[in-house]
């Protein structure tokens, strides 16, 4: 019987160890944090061994083969020790992707890549399609194919995901945009980060596809270089595409295998051009699955949107408070001041992933009357726009964050949570930093 270690117990790695007790491995979790309950109780149902708070080499270095989750750095000494006794570490897509027929999408991009995940997904299950959601988003790929193997996935895919795969291939890739994130974990080279997101269409055939962002240099240049063998679709806002999808006269084209779809860009409910790029994608994929048109125009004006991005919280005494606590790096946070048409009151900071804030100069000096940086460091933030704005407040917690916001603001203007930094200095994730938000929003 073959051994598979799983290193981390959270979603992917109960996930994993579920599907792998499944198809007849001898299956081990191991995890250097503590478990959650709900995941230790699923372990013990399943009767899948398990340990917290330590990994045990001698329970470890035994393993056939290795799932690692993907918050766990390859640089990790004893990853770096599987590795060199020639034991495969893989992620979780890689070995799921192993026990399905299903028809896969998988999305990937530094933004943008969990709304165009759900509306796909949306397009897809209002068409009429068996569907499953998965990936970095919610619920897990591998418990997925275990338990329920829908004829179709639409998967959010991270950079750390795709960098432990090898035979993995989406029959459709979507590439949303390539901007510096995550850095931190790609020795500060951009170019090894690009590379990872490339992974995506690694194994793809001349019968698969890439969709990508085609206004997107980082993208359009590495293909350049790197001949790929899937077909490309782009997709672009700015200029027109015999092939693909774009935008003109506040219609959206898309032109596919000789079927073309065309609506207006009103109807969407989603503000905003890097809105209207992720509605393209996702429509592109839904062609390709061969969605009614009528479906897919529909379905774009019923969508509601992800929480945490750019969501409409409430409006007090004529101010707009916005949560976008899923902004957590410079580019998601220019796209969320691009679509500010009022004077803001900007709530910014967090865990640095090594950000260069200038790109934002231009959007500050045009939108943001004044700075509340909410994080433990934000010298900075202070440095970078302290010449920029009148005003610039630091606070620790929410509740002050918020509370001297509503001080700041006039009628008409918005307050703007929109970090553009992880969340890991004060909150859990960004998603408990949301929450905080709009509790404390509800509150005033």
């Amino acid at each position: 019987m073959k051994r598979l270690v799983v290193l981390g117990g959270g979603e992917s790695g109960v996930g994993t160890a579920i599907l792998g007790k499944k198809e007849g491995f001898e299956v081990f979790v191991s995890d250097k944090g503590r478990i959650k309950d709900k995941y230790k109780h699923v372990l013990e149902q399943y009767g899948i061994d398990w340990e917290e708070e330590q990994h045990t080499e001698s329970l470890i270095l035994n393993a056939d083969l290795v799932m690692k989750s993907p918050g766990i750095p390859e640089k990790v000494p004893l990853v770096k020790e599987l590795v060199a006794k020639g034991i495969p570490v893989i992620s979780e897509i890689e070995f799921a992707a192993a026990y399905t027929d299903g028809t896969i999408v998988g999305i990937t991009g530094s933004n943008g890549k969990t709304t165009t995940t759900m509306l796909t997904y949306h397009l897809l299950k209002e068409g009429g399609l068996d569907v499953g959601m998965a990936g970095n988003i919610g619920d897990s790929f591998a418990q997925m194919v275990a338990e329920t193997d829908p004829e179709n996935y639409v998967l959010e895919i991270s950079s750390f995901q795709l960098d432990g795969i090898r035979e993995f291939r989406p029959h459709i890739a979507v590439i949303t945009n390539i901007t510096p994130d995550h850095l931190d974990r790609y020795d500060y080279e951009f170019d090894n980060y690009i590379a990872s997101k490339f992974l995506i269409t690694k194994n793809q055939t001349e019968s698969d596809y890439l969709i990508y962002d085609a206004d997107d240099e980082v993208i359009t240049g590495w293909l350049e270089k790197n001949p790929v063998r899937a077909k490309l679709i782009p997709f672009s806002v700015e200029k027109i595409l015999k092939e693909g999808a774009y935008v003109s006269e506040n219609k959206i084209m898309i032109n596919i295998d000789k079927q073309q779809l065309t609506m207006s860009t009103d109807t969407l409910t989603l503000e905003g051009k890097h809105n209207q790029k992720n509605a393209m994608a996702a429509s592109a994929v839904a062609q390709l699955l061969k969605i009614r048109k009528s479906t897919i125009r529909e379905s774009l004006q019923n969508f509601q949107g992800v929480e945490h991005r750019l969501e409409k919280v409430l409006k007090i005494g004529e101010v707009m408070y916005i949560n976008d606590s899923k902004a957590t790096n410079v580019n998601a946070t220019f796209y969320a001041l691009d679509c500010m048409k009022t004077p803001t009151v900007w709530i910014v900071g967090g865990q640095d992933k090594g950000n260069d804030y200038l790109p934002l100069m231009s959007m500050v000096r045009e939108k943001v009357k004044a700075i509340i940086c909410l994080g433990v460091d934000n010298q900075k933030l202070i440095n970078t726009f302290s010449n920029v704005v009148d005003i610039m407040v630091e606070t620790e917690a929410m509740s002050e964050a918020v509370a001297i916001a509503r001080k700041i603001a006039e009628k008409g203007d918005t307050v703007l949570l929109s970090p553009a930094c992880a969340s890991f200095d004060l909150f859990e994730n960004y998603e408990d930093r949301g929450r905080q938000f709009k509790e404390a929003v509800r509150n005033l």
